[in-house]
């Protein structure tokens, strides 16, 4: 047994010399391959104390990495309702400034049933998505970077492989950027991709804070494509006569592209033929699943860059998770006005609130939604996990109004009915009778006779429908049928692939900004002509 306990003792430490070795050599061999020539930068692959200062710029910025070759021109990405952050080339460094401050937007214009949705948010250089960056693989970034907001924040380069010193996470790669201050971060970009930037403050994401941060390849990618658009998806809590979203909210009322409500949203205008990649980022508080109409298309990227073209998959609904991003391509084959809107049904409303049927009363069950401030998550009284603040049915933003227009099953009120003489009109009662004036039996009018029974339906009603074609008359809407908003709310917005005719007198319309109203609906009677 001693010798058993001796020769493994041996052994052991036989293999700890051995192993202590081959760190020694280890650790030489990599000594040896950080040395680097005494012209190369290292600053930003060093880390750095709190509240580092700007990186200095380099005396000469390196060459780039020559297996990338020459830059090819790229298709500019297109992202409606958001412009481009502009940019100075200095000695071969595309120099952007960034700043993060309040902004004053509008995701739905004035219709004439209600004001138009106002919204006092945050967000980059006086947009809610901040501008979009657009750049190439292989250039050399600076980022002058000013807060002009009340509170410290830091914007994170999502996606993006870049030096630790250079994440904009505060407290781990660098300190906060306090208010009044600016920061410059600067780095090499060797991916490509649909990427974005947004603040690293939670509750600032909230408020609105990202941006497109586009990568466009050294080198084109195949099959190339004649469009290239991008969309943003976001959800937002606004309590009525209110214009600051509510970031602690887990209900959220207004969903938008690139920060429009539809109809709001500017349309994405395409020729037929055309092969065209949408972009689709989102930061906001739930996963939407993106359904477009017409037409099939293929997932060909992520957040993490291009997949391989065996990887891509076929559909016409994508999961675009929190914090993802998502490219589909499709070849426009299909002639047409075409949707592309969140399939959540909740998320293709807007100022959503539960003031349809039926509601639940039962003692025994869940109580039904509540009132809008608890049901956007404001407590009014006991605590965050009282009984009182427990679930409710639904997700949605209930208000006392609900209990007078929501009809349950067996609901024995109906609207007060006035009963006439069909030979003397002005004879009116509020109950069965005959005239005095003929003795005719009086009678309830046809639309009295109607919406009476409507009410009687469970669960009537659900939807509305109210358009505001004139106040969102763009170019872009041009040709569109009377009353198409109507049928777009929320997150949503159009795929118009157009003849090519058509789109090339599009093109001229939104060069010269003017707008062409669209058909008519045939009333009934021309319709049973026509087809008589």
């Amino acid at each position: 047994m001693n010798s058993n306990r001796r020769n493994f003792l041996r052994r052991t430490s036989m293999l700890g010399a051995s192993l202590v070795a081959t760190q020694t050599a280890n650790a030489q061999q990599h000594q040896h391959q950080e040395t680097k020539p005494a012209t190369q930068d290292h600053s930003q692959h060093q880390h750095t104390p709190p509240k580092p200062a700007a990186p200095s710029t380099p005396s000469k910025i390196p060459s780039q990495p020559e297996t990338l070759g020459a830059p090819a021109p790229f298709k500019p990405v297109f992202t409606p309702d958001i412009p481009k952050l502009p940019y100075k080339l200095e000695n071969g460094v595309k120099v952007f400034h960034l700043s993060a401050e309040p902004v004053h937007t509008e995701f739905l214009p004035a219709a004439p049933w209600a004001d138009a949705r106002k919204v006092d948010a945050w967000g980059y250089n006086g947009s809610i998505p901040g501008p979009t960056i657009e750049v190439q693989e292989g250039d050399r970034v600076r980022i002058h970077f000013t807060n002009n907001l009340p509170e410290p924040t830091t914007p994170h380069w999502h996606g993006l492989e870049v030096p630790m010193s250079q994440d904009g996470v505060p407290g781990i790669g660098q300190w906060l950027i306090m208010p009044g201050e600016t920061h410059t971060y600067e780095f090499m970009l060797h991916q490509h991709g649909t990427f974005f930037y947004h603040s690293h403050m939670p509750m600032q994401e909230m408020m609105g804070m990202i941006g497109f941060f586009i990568v466009h390849p050294r080198q084109p990618q195949t099959p190339r494509v004649d469009k290239d658009f991008g969309l943003i998806l976001q959800g937002w809590a606004i309590l009525p006569n209110n214009t600051v979203p509510n970031t602690l909210a887990m209900e959220f009322n207004w969903l938008t592209f690139n920060g429009k409500a539809g109809p709001a949203c500017t349309p994405l205008i395409v020729k037929h033929g055309e092969r065209v990649r949408i972009r689709l980022v989102n930061l906001s508080m739930d996963h939407h699943p993106i359904h477009m109409h017409g037409m099939q298309f293929y997932v060909t990227g992520t957040e993490g860059g291009r997949i391989p073209e065996v990887g891509w998959y076929p559909g016409n609904t994508v999961l675009v998770g929190v914090a993802q991003a998502r490219d589909i391509e499709f070849e426009a084959t299909n002639i047409g006005d075409w949707m592309i809107h969140c399939h959540l049904p909740h998320h293709m409303m807007n100022q959503m609130v539960s003031m349809v049927g039926p509601m639940n009363h039962s003692e025994h069950m869940a109580p039904p939604s509540r009132e809008m401030e608890s049901g956007m998550g404001i407590i009014t009284r006991g605590h965050a996990l009282s009984d009182e603040n427990g679930p409710s049915f639904g997700r949605t933003l209930g208000v006392p109004l609900e209990q007078s227009v929501s009809n349950n099953v067996g609901q024995d009120k109906a609207a007060a009915m006035v009963y006439s003489c069909p030979m003397h009109p002005e004879v009116k009662s509020d109950k069965p009778g005959s005239c005095p004036k003929c003795n005719m039996a009086l009678t309830l009018p046809k639309s009295q006779v109607a919406g009476a029974k409507k009410k009687r339906v469970p669960g009537y009603p659900q939807d509305m429908w109210m358009t505001m074609d004139a106040e969102v008359a763009r170019p872009e809407n041009s040709w569109l049928p009377e009353g198409w908003t109507g049928a777009m709310m929320g997150m949503m917005t159009l795929v118009r692939v157009l003849p090519p005719d058509k789109y090339d007198r599009m093109m001229a319309l939104i060069k010269e900004g003017k707008y062409e109203p669209g058909p008519k609906w045939p009333n009934k009677k021309d319709a049973h002509q026509h087809h008589g």
